[in-house]
């Protein structure tokens, strides 16, 4: 087990990584100070896999667990399953000194974590991510929310986790697709701050598909180290934090216009890594040749980097006007100058965006 911390004060945290660990979650928990009462949130699929062993470790360090559970999928990431969380947490008398605990992907710890930011106004509680995309991205650095179906994540709150507690064995039990779509944003880290990471990605592709656990554990802290650093420097995105989110803008689009049923989030966020690398490239401030690296690593990890004919690119344009980044009716974008280095909120054009998109 190794730890890195995420330096926010008196809000600071660790990141817990290591294999095989989640019997060891409950004493960790019981000793950050809550009240006896945990409320462990998940879905079906999740809960038969790991649930048991979670549940058992937390009664077992002395806490009184609930259990509840949401549909698997990004469509029940709503402000209807996040009121129906609520209501178990009321009808199960939950106080302020309870804790949640999510476990499972990203749908199940950005819902947790906006139902723990509104619960009595506010309550703790831990990050247990089950899948890649979760474990290096969206269980740390606080951000929480539920999609609405005019934008994704439009509805939501900076509510940092009191820990995340990762367990790289639970990527054996993930489908290869939902592997791979973490890896999108693991080559993201890669693009945007380290090169030696996006090297380290391309040498070593056959040891991390094939789960090395040297491999994973390596990748997985990494990713964490560095969004730790960009989050301990700009925790509410004013500014550096926009890093993250190179890729998104046109994957937010791509998840909209398809109703976030086609394409998982990494492999939307895949599309979007590989045309808003050809974006930079097109507006002058990457070269050609590190736009071809990006997309080719992408491709070579089985992601697509393409938009299939049939998606409405106008639609598209439409959603990203709705973008958090959008300012005065402007398009903006965190796009890569070379591979380790990017620039923050550029802005671009419409017509831009549709010559990459090609529509």
């Amino acid at each position: 087990m190794e730890k890195t911390r995420v330096e926010l004060g008196d809000r600071s945290y660790d990141i817990a990584i290591g294999s095989g660990t989640l019997g060891q979650v409950g004493a960790e928990v019981a000793a950050l100070g809550s009240g006896p009462r945990v409320a462990l949130v998940t879905n079906p699929t999740v809960h038969a896999l790991y649930g048991a062993a979670v549940e058992g470790s937390l009664r077992a360090a002395g806490l009184d667990v609930v259990t509840v559970t949401i549909p698997d999928g990004e469509e029940y990431k709503s402000l209807l399953w996040a009121e129906n969380i609520l209501t178990e947490l009321l009808t199960a008398r939950l106080d302020r000194g309870s804790l949640l605990v999510a476990l499972g992907g990203g749908v199940v710890g950005d819902i947790t974590g906006f139902a723990a930011s509104l619960y009595m106004r506010g309550i703790r509680f831990v990050q247990v991510p089950t899948t890649l995309l979760a474990q290096v991205d969206s269980s740390v650095g606080g951000k929480t929310g539920v999609n609405h179906p005019l934008g994704k994540n439009m509805i939501g709150a900076f509510w940092q986790p009191s820990l995340v507690w990762v367990d790289v064995e639970t990527l054996r039990t993930l489908p290869r697709r939902e592997l791979l779509a973490g890896l999108a944003e693991v080559i993201k880290y890669g693009v945007i701050w380290d090169a030696g990471m996006f090297d380290y990605l391309s040498d070593n592709l056959d040891l991390i598909l094939a789960l090395d656990d040297v491999s994973l554990e390596r990748m997985v802290r990494r990713s964490c180290e560095i969004k730790a650093e960009v989050v301990a420097r700009d925790e509410r995105e004013s500014g550096l934090r926009s890093i993250l989110n190179y890729g998104h803008t046109i994957g937010h689009a791509v998840e909209a216009v398809t109703e976030y049923k086609r394409y998982l989030h990494g492999e939307a966020i895949a599309i979007g890594m590989a045309l808003e690398a050809e974006l930079a490239a097109e507006i002058g401030i990457m070269s050609a040749a590190d736009a071809a690296h990006v997309k080719n690593l992408i491709g070579a990890y089985g992601l697509p980097t393409e938009i299939p004919d049939e998606i409405d690119r106008g639609a598209m344009v439409e959603a990203m006007a709705l973008d958090k980044k959008a300012l005065a009716g402007k398009l903006r974008f965190t796009l890569p100058e070379k591979i380790g280095s990017t620039r923050l909120l550029v802005e671009v054009t419409p017509e831009q965006v549709s010559r990459v998109l090609k529509s």
